[in-house]
């Protein structure tokens, strides 16, 4: 696969160069059979994380919403104020943060993120719900709702100093039923931009795929949770995963 020859980038410099706390996400669901064909017009130049001899990486995403949901609602309704509240575990390198992200300007995401111990991923300690309530000022209640892993390569793209991800093997479990689903035969690609475009998103869009909504969050809840209000996903969730 193309993905195979290309240039290594290292964590650090891939930090350093395309951090983007701050940027705007494209999210598309691709079958997994499009993407080497899509992957022989990547942009020039491109590189992709490794980290000692690998290059694709175990995620687990834990969440956590209120009893009543507030996140997920404000996601569902499409609130200006909205927010999500997870812990980010990189299971190969047994990193792991708790993460804010909110709504910044013209629809951009802002992310805010504390080292966490990965012992502690399950939940929110005092000083993980204390860095929540500081960056919502709030000091609502949490509890975890919703755990996804999944498989992510990463690209950096030097024409516009951003990231491409592919996310492979998505499952969803929710923390309140036990429940479980997978997306099967589909493969995740978000691009992180600052206010223009990248090459991928361009890529994507001659071969016909647009952006679509899709949260692991919101998606994930409104697949495991039928009775929850699913408007913005239900495009997804009807063409890729309850298909």
């Amino acid at each position: 696969m193309i993905l195979d020859t290309l240039d290594p980038i290292d964590l650090v410099e891939l930090t350093e160069r395309a951090s983007l706390q701050t940027r705007m996400d494209r999210k598309y669901v691709v079958p997994a059979d499009a993407v080497p064909v899509l992957l022989r017009g990547i942009e020039p130049g491109a590189r992709i994380l490794q980290i000692g001899d690998e290059r694709d990486f175990a995620y687990e995403s834990v969440y956590f919403d209120t009893p009543d949901l507030t996140s997920y609602l404000g996601a569902a309704h499409r609130r200006r104020r909205r927010f999500k509240i997870r812990t980010r575990t990189y299971v190969d390198s047994e990193l792991c943060w708790v993460e804010v992200k909110t709504r910044g300007p013209r629809g951009s995401t802002v992310k805010t993120r504390l080292p966490y111990d990965p012992d502690d991923r399950d939940t929110l300690t005092d000083e993980g719900r204390r860095f929540a309530d500081d960056v919502l000022d709030s000091d609502a209640a949490f509890q975890k709702t919703l755990v996804s892993t999944y498989r992510r390569t990463t690209l950096y793209l030097p024409r516009t100093d951003s990231r491409t991800t592919i996310d492979t093997g998505l499952v969803w479990t929710s923390a309140l039923t036990g429940a479980s689903r997978r997306l099967d035969d589909r493969v995740v690609i978000e691009t992180k931009t600052g206010s223009t475009p990248s090459s991928t998103d361009r890529l994507l869009w001659r071969h016909g795929h647009r952006p679509v909504r899709i949260s692991k969050y919101g998606t994930g809840m409104a697949a495991l949770h039928t009775d929850l209000p699913h408007h913005p996903w239900r495009r997804v969730l009807d063409r890729h995963v309850t298909r």
